[in-house]
């Protein structure tokens, strides 16, 4: 019952977060459900480059604010271990939407893709945040003060599980980015065009590659 009343206690105090963000402290998964809505909107309405970029403004706007979120939770200190690894396991799921939606910009300013390979990779992205949001599900469970019945141990162990399996679908996410990024970069060695490409996706190329 200690543990619980900590990872409650730490929920709580992520209530104090700015009142911009507060859709999402209520239920952290609005957030990355609603990047995997627009970003589907984005695939099924996009027929030309430039119409998917004015679409992806809607997805951007999402991030902002819960970039907002997450630069807020992030600044929430002096909490208990148990509670640290909750607010460091919804900070994967940030992470997840920052990877995507600052290179899938700059994927969408990239002549080596087509609108149709752009459409594919965004449906990637979606699909794989989506599990992500799955996996904040589980979370919200076992901290939610009415949730399931189990000792300590196990609620911490299943927040352990969640913690873990997120940071390997972050490792995934930066692959599935890298790789994607490895086609333009090959394309761009045929036309001696590397050297914007490396200076278009920046620290990415060197975090990614």
């Amino acid at each position: 019952m200690k543990t619980k009343f900590f990872l409650v206690a730490a929920l709580i105090a992520l209530s104090s977060l700015p009142s911009k963000a507060q859709f999402v402290v209520t239920d952290p998964t609005n957030l990355a459900q609603s990047i995997v809505n627009t970003t589907r909107n984005v695939v099924e309405t996009s027929t030309t480059a430039s119409n998917m970029i004015k679409n992806f403004e809607q997805t951007v706007k999402i991030y902002k604010q819960g970039q907002e979120y997450y630069d807020a939770l992030k600044s929430v200190h002096n909490l208990v271990k148990d509670a640290k690894k909750v607010q460091n396991t919804i900070l994967l799921v940030g992470d997840i939407s920052d990877i995507y939606v600052s290179n899938f910009q700059k994927m969408l300013s990239d002549s080596h893709y087509t609108v149709s390979e752009l459409s594919a990779i965004a449906s990637g992205y979606a699909k794989l945040l989506e599990q992500a949001s799955d996996m904040l599900l589980e979370l919200k469970d076992v901290v939610n003060v009415n949730g399931l019945s189990m000792t300590d141990s196990e609620r911490m162990g299943i927040v352990s599980d969640v913690y873990e399996r997120l940071k390997k679908h972050r490792n995934l996410v930066m692959y599935y980015t890298r790789k994607n990024i490895s086609v333009s970069y090959l394309r761009a060695q045929k036309t001696g065009d590397t050297d914007r490409v490396m200076s278009l996706y920046g620290t990415a190329t060197d975090k990614y590659w």
